[in-house]
């Protein structure tokens, strides 16, 4: 081995480290994540000690990123004096059983989303008051109802002195290995033309006990003249090679660590991606300045926001007369007040993919990655020193070593290999740490209370949207579809009414009488021509049946009937 890589193995693993300068992990560009977000000083804090004056301080870095500019409206501003008034008395409506937020927590200095929470952005929504009272006015079985909607072969003789079920598992992995003398130079050399990442995984699960070891070779001495049985003889040849577990380890870590490393960056950039859809949605502003006018109305309050667990709940209260959905109602009225809206499901497609990962899984696969990476050091330099003994005996352990080919420079390139790890898993560290604590200050630009931020998690948050734009999304359709029905009713009507026919007889009817018509003329013309025909003459007509007659007929033509 060169000096450079063995002054390199002797380094301690954190101080061959270097701070990267640009969040790149292969095609994820994280470089839009701040310095400032490295600390989340904000959630350190306790509720009543934070305020607006709070500076957020990060040596070596003196200048604050300015605030991204406020989303242009989706639609006109409305009348500022449309506040919910609170009902009058006597009157009552179903109440929307939300958690309220009642006063706004102070954003932190540094915030990717703006000075101000989401809620101090959103425009006033004029409602139709007399209509809500209408439509969701109690009743006395509507608690009711409340109540009950929200309410996993040996041929010859062979040796064998493994336990039967051990026996089993080396034979069943062995059918699928390579002939087992095969196996020590392909491991020496890490050789992925001759094993891949499967047969690494199986000879893991093969690596022979010292106790099993030692067993084997009393049998072999005993009985030299047998043979030893597959599964005996595959652990002697694994035996045999030195640091067996350590080079398994050492290689496993080296064809793994790209898929590890995308495991944890692709969640996290799904996460990131997902916030700022959310954050420049303007349907998502729209529905939830909607849902809280509403809300503010049947309960005769002045919430400034509310928590979005319950837009899951949309679907489930109804209105107490014509049994509706609330989301029903709210697609109604986004349609009406922001016919430009989206159905939000097709614009957030980062959130949907976010809420399939498990972001306490990234964490501990964020740990295990770098400890494997420690552990990885360790080995090869217990390697390196082995294979210098070994240079120095004289040994024909280094021709296995060196290798051939590129599978050889694999097992050289493994100090750099190791370092570039290092290094990459440095920046993932503080991809993790800033998507983290962005994804925190997201919660407080949503007006989440410091102790609600730290009950939250990622994943649960991006489900609670994700499944609430899917119902939305099926909701909007619905009615846009009876929308389209209805004008094809419309158009069918005026077009009967063009033709001078009655709109309210189907054309099916119309044929049927034109034909009846068409049958009747045709009967009365046959009816007239047989009036027409004259009268037959009085000439007999012998075809015809004749009755017959007990008297005889003596004035014919026929003689008398003669008696005998």
């Amino acid at each position: 081995m060169k000096e450079t890589e063995c002054s390199l193995l002797e380094q301690p693993w954190t101080s061959s480290i270097k701070r990267a300068h640009c969040l790149r992990i292969n095609a994820l560009d994280f470089s839009d994540l701040w310095d400032e977000e490295d600390l989340d000083q904000d959630l350190a804090d306790d509720d009543s000690s934070h305020s607006e004056s709070s500076p957020v301080q990060n040596p070596g870095h003196s200048l604050i990123p300015p605030t991204p500019p406020p989303a242009p409206p989706l639609a006109p501003p409305l009348l500022s004096g449309t506040s919910p008034v609170p009902l009058e008395s006597g009157r009552r409506t179903l109440r929307l059983h939300w958690r309220e937020l009642l006063s706004l927590q102070p954003l932190p200095r540094v915030s990717r989303f703006g000075p101000q929470s989401i809620w101090a952005g959103l425009e006033p929504v004029r409602l139709d008051t007399n209509r809500l009272e209408y439509l969701f006015k109690t009743k006395s079985n509507s608690s009711k109802v409340l109540s009950s909607l929200t309410s996993g072969k040996q041929k010859q003789p062979c040796v064998s002195v493994l336990g039967v079920k051990r026996s089993n598992i080396i034979t069943i992995a062995l059918s699928s290995l390579p002939p087992p003398h095969l196996l020590p130079p392909a491991i020496y050399s890490m050789d992925s033309s001759v094993l891949d990442r499967e047969d690494v995984q199986r000879l893991q699960s093969l690596v022979p006990s010292e106790e099993e070891l030692n067993l084997i070779k009393q049998a072999k001495a005993q009985a030299s003249p047998c043979l030893l049985a597959p599964a005996e003889h595959c652990l002697h040849i694994l035996g045999n090679i030195k640091h067996l577990s350590s080079r398994l380890q050492l290689w496993a870590f080296a064809l793994d660590y790209d898929a590890l490393e995308r495991e944890i960056a692709e969640p996290l950039f799904h996460l990131k991606l997902a916030m700022e859809q959310l954050a420049a949605n303007q349907t998502f502003r729209c529905i939830l300045a909607t849902v809280l006018a509403i809300g503010n109305f049947l309960n005769g309050c002045k919430a400034r926001g509310f928590e979005l667990s319950y837009l899951g709940k949309l679907s489930q209260v109804r209105d107490t007369h014509s049994r509706q959905p609330l989301l029903h109602h709210v697609c109604v009225l986004l349609l009406q007040l922001y016919p430009q809206s989206s159905d939000l499901y097709s614009d957030i497609t980062a959130v949907t993919r976010a809420s399939k990962c498990d972001y306490s899984q990234v964490q501990s696969n964020l740990d295990q990655l770098e400890s494997h990476c420690k552990a990885s050091w360790e080995q090869l330099r217990l390697l390196e020193k082995d294979g210098e003994k070994k240079k120095g005996g004289g040994g024909g352990g280094g021709g296995e070593e060196r290798g051939t080919g590129n599978e050889g420079s694999l097992r050289q390139r493994l100090p750099h290999f190791l370092k570039e790890c290092g290094e990459r898993l440095k920046v993932l560290r503080a991809v993790h740490r800033r998507v983290i604590n962005r994804f925190h200050s997201f919660l407080l630009y949503l007006g989440y209370s410091r102790s609600m931020v730290r009950e939250t998690s990622a994943d649960a948050f991006c489900k609670t949207v994700s499944d609430f734009a899917l119902e939305y999304r099926a909701a909007r359709h619905g009615i846009l579809q009876q929308r389209e029905r209805e004008q094809e009713r419309e158009k069918e009507r005026e077009k009967d009414e063009e033709r001078g026919r009655d709109p309210s007889t189907p054309k099916s009817k119309a044929k049927a009488l034109q034909s009846s018509s068409q049958q009747d003329h045709e009967e009365q013309s046959k009816l007239e021509e047989v009036l027409k025909t004259p009268t037959s003459s009085s000439r007999f007509d012998f075809s015809l049946p004749r009755r017959r007659s007990k008297t005889p007929n003596t004035r014919g033509s026929l003689p008398p009937r003669l008696k005998w």
